[in-house]
């Protein structure tokens, strides 16, 4: 059963004490983390080297809530990409428990969280993995082949998702033909194309020159004040502070960044 389902408050069970049924109970305790988006609590991830466990994530906790940017830094090894895979459903926990947009992923096979990772998350990675040979309108509209949208409706919101990120005079340029800041854009815009409720960002500008980087963060900074819900892994300290809040991976939890910068 989905949390979105439970918080409906729609259960005919028996009531708890005072009257109140077990149903609208249900929905009291769901109702202070309604606009969370991302809701992790105990997350462990290891990872096995032969007959060494590798411990990753160690009983991580995480909440991002609607329209909110979370950036995320630690330095290199700690678990971030461990943690963003985890969060996309492209790995699973080992222990703990994962809501996504109210949907507890805990027990779903592969094709239902293909199912929801295709409907409710964009991902924009560090390599932005354009097709090669392949316009950058075609690009982004591929997403929307696996949703089964008809191609004239694919191109036509792939055209609205070009033109967000300021790229619309360049829908029929392949990516040998583009800049990297104006690949990447290109990726944002793939991000966008389906409408997800979060974008999981993955060093967006790790490979970028400082006017690309510039670009790129005016697209981010544009979505975010749209109300775009935006988790977002980092090195550079400088891109982290465009967020509402950071959050630092160190010993397999997150920490507040004023916090960690005080006390880890």
């Amino acid at each position: 059963m989905t949390g979105g389902r439970e918080r409906d408050g729609s259960s005919n069970d028996a009531g708890t004490p005072g009257g109140v049924p077990v149903g609208a109970e249900k929905a009291r305790r769901f109702m202070s983390t309604a606009d969370a988006l991302l809701e992790a609590h105990g997350i462990v991830r290891t990872y096995r080297r032969g007959d060494i466990a590798v411990p990753v994530l160690k009983g991580l906790d995480l909440e991002v809530r609607r329209g909110e940017w979370v950036a995320c830094t630690g330095r290199s090894g700690s678990g971030k990409s461990t943690l963003l895979n985890v969060l996309g459903l492209l790995d699973s926990a080992d222990a703990g428990t994962y809501l996504l947009a109210g949907h507890d992923v805990s027990d779903l096979d592969d094709t239902a969280r293909a199912r929801l990772r295709n409907r409710l998350l964009g991902f924009v990675f560090q390599l932005h993995n354009l097709l090669p040979r392949t316009t950058a309108l075609e690009n982004v509209a591929t997403p929307l082949v696996y949703r089964g949208v008809r191609r004239a409706e694919r191109l036509r919101r792939a055209e609205a998702a070009l033109k967000a990120v300021d790229l619309a005079d360049r829908a029929d340029h392949d990516p040998s033909e583009l800049s990297g800041g104006q690949m990447q854009r290109v990726a944002i815009a793939r991000a966008l194309v389906g409408d997800p409720e979060v974008l999981l960002v993955d060093e967006p500008t790790g490979n970028l020159d400082l006017a690309a980087t510039r670009e790129v963060l005016e697209i981010l900074d544009r979505l975010h004040a749209d109300g775009r819900t935006i988790f977002m892994i980092t090195h550079e300290e400088d891109v982290a502070e465009h967020a509402d809040r950071r959050l630092i991976l160190s010993d397999g939890r997150l920490h507040d960044h004023d916090f960690a910068e005080a006390h880890l």
